[in-house]
């Protein structure tokens, strides 16, 4: 996703591309393959917009997962982290446990479950389908420890 898309996105919602939101789009952006806690994308904003505040950033995430700009993955015994979401093909992900790294997942494993559903008179209009475990680096990591 590009920051014309999130301005289209914003716009259709009635709403505008404030400095602060492109300041947090931009920290999605820098960290692309990675999903951030809203405590990590406050620290990250801050460095280049001193006087943001935490409240500021957690108001705007929340503005931002209800237009379907980011993503919030609630994990367990954890903070909930976000995602920039990509649109165009639908896709899943792999979430490291460790370091956040995400990977796309370019199949559906609930596409039979769709056709079950439908076979039940459901049909099944969105869903969210994370896989978490470590990637290659912090195995390796955890291997050295």
């Amino acid at each position: 996703m590009n920051m014309i898309r999130v301005e289209e996105i914003l716009k259709k919602a009635g709403l505008k591309l404030t400095t602060q939101r492109r300041a947090i789009i931009e920290v999605f952006m820098d960290y692309n393959d990675h999903v951030l806690t809203a405590e990590q994308i406050y620290e990250k904003t801050k460095e280049k917009h001193p006087t943001m505040n935490f409240s500021t950033v957690y108001r705007n995430l929340e503005i931002l997962e209800r237009i379907n700009i980011i993503h919030k993955i609630t994990m367990q015994n954890q903070a909930s982290k976000y995602q920039l979401l990509h649109y165009g093909k639908h896709h899943h992900h792999f979430i490291c446990k460790d370091c956040g790294k995400s990977e796309i997942i370019d199949f559906c494993p609930l596409r039979t479950l769709n056709t079950e559903l439908v076979n039940k008179n459901f049909v099944l209009t969105d869903h969210c389908f994370e896989l978490y475990g470590y990637c290659n680096d912090c195995m390796a990591n955890k291997s050295e420890a």
